[in-house]
């Protein structure tokens, strides 16, 4: 078995410290964070996350193989998830989206995009047309919007339990935590200097300047309406963002903007969140007399062409540029870096 550094202890940090150590390698794995619970930015943006998995969706601004390593995911994190101790919520009922009538003609052109990316892939599901009908019986909360498509196979997760599970995990298998201590210097098989068999470099914004990573502003809100039912995602074309809304446990749903091009962490302005909740209003109702339990901002890590590099070389595996789908594609790269590098994983 071979021993492992591991720089970054986000979403990918832990994936592959669980993974490792369960196959039975010596692990050890650095960050700036307190612990395994601090959730302070510019901490692990694997925390302001909405764990939407939508490889259908994405591919609006990302390819095929993106696309392709979302399903992926969406089949790891399904057989995954029940080997861990701790439980986390895991839907795959679809999501929808959904356009009012004045942005019609912005709808049909996402999804011709969708369509034409997809083009001949017998593999790829296609978003399916939802009558006003049928869009009640699926989810009788939403109202406002008149076109909606389901965008079948698509599913969510609960990233906060997920981040602590798979934490626990890998404590329970052995991993050593180096806590408030970051990793400045990154080389094939050294971590500033100390020796490992193999190194992962999985520091997000940490890696600069090695690598040329930006910061894209993520912007999310936590309301709690008691009552409210909703059983998978929205994702609402609008005439500023992509406004998407998923429901958690507790009646929780989380509303957001799929990217905001800023590396400014400071709170949310008043006219996003405005503008957020009148959006999240007009599809649901409901959240009329919801309460907003808090709200929050992080970057996510990405490169100039918003998509995900995996770079495997003797001795250094460096993953990097998961952009805003961090959760969509962690577990399908995490597969393809042990594959690449030569260590074994758990089954």
């Amino acid at each position: 078995m071979s021993r492992v550094g591991i720089a970054g202890a986000g979403l990918l940090g832990r994936l592959l410290a669980w993974r490792l150590a369960a196959a039975g390698h010596e692990v050890q794995v650095f960050d700036p964070a307190a612990g395994p619970d601090d959730r302070t930015p510019p901490q692990a943006v694997g925390w302001t996350a909405a764990g939407m998995l939508s490889p259908i969706a994405e591919l609006e601004t990302a390819d095929l193989r993106t696309a392709q390593r979302g399903w992926r995911s969406l089949d790891l994190w399904a057989r995954w998830l029940p080997q861990l101790s701790r439980q986390v919520h895991f839907r795959r009922e679809g999501s929808l989206l959904l356009a009012h009538r004045g942005d019609a003609g912005s709808a049909q052109r996402l999804l011709a995009v969708l369509l034409a990316k997809a083009a001949g892939r017998a593999d790829q599901p296609q978003p399916r047309p939802l009558s006003a009908a049928e869009l009640a019986a699926l989810e009788p909360a939403v109202h406002g919007p008149a076109l909606a498509w389901l965008l079948p196979g698509e599913g969510q997760l609960h990233c906060v339990q997920a981040m602590q599970a798979l934490a626990h995990e890998a404590t329970g298998q052995g991993v050593r935590w180096h806590w408030r201590m970051p990793v400045q210097q990154v080389d094939a098989g050294r971590l500033d200097g100390q020796a490992y068999d193999h190194v992962f470099d999985v520091r997000g914004l940490g890696a600069r300047p090695q690598l040329p990573v930006r910061g894209v502003r993520g912007e999310l809100l936590w309301v709690q309406a008691r009552g409210l039912v909703l059983h998978r995602p929205l994702r609402l074309l609008h005439p500023r963002w992509r406004v998407y809304l998923v429901p958690r446990p507790d009646d929780i749903v989380l509303v957001g903007a799929t990217e905001v091009e800023s590396e400014d962490r400071s709170p949310i302005s008043v006219r996003s969140l405005l503008g957020l909740l009148s959006a999240a209003h007009s599809v649901l109702p409901e959240l009329a007399e919801g309460r907003v339990l808090h709200m929050e901002t992080n970057l996510r890590p990405a490169l100039p062409d918003n998509l995900p590099q995996l770079q495997v070389a003797a001795g250094l595996t460096r993953i990097n540029g998961l952009f805003r789908h961090g959760w969509l594609l962690a577990p399908a790269l995490v597969e393809e870096a042990l594959a690449a590098s030569g260590l074994r994983e758990a089954a």
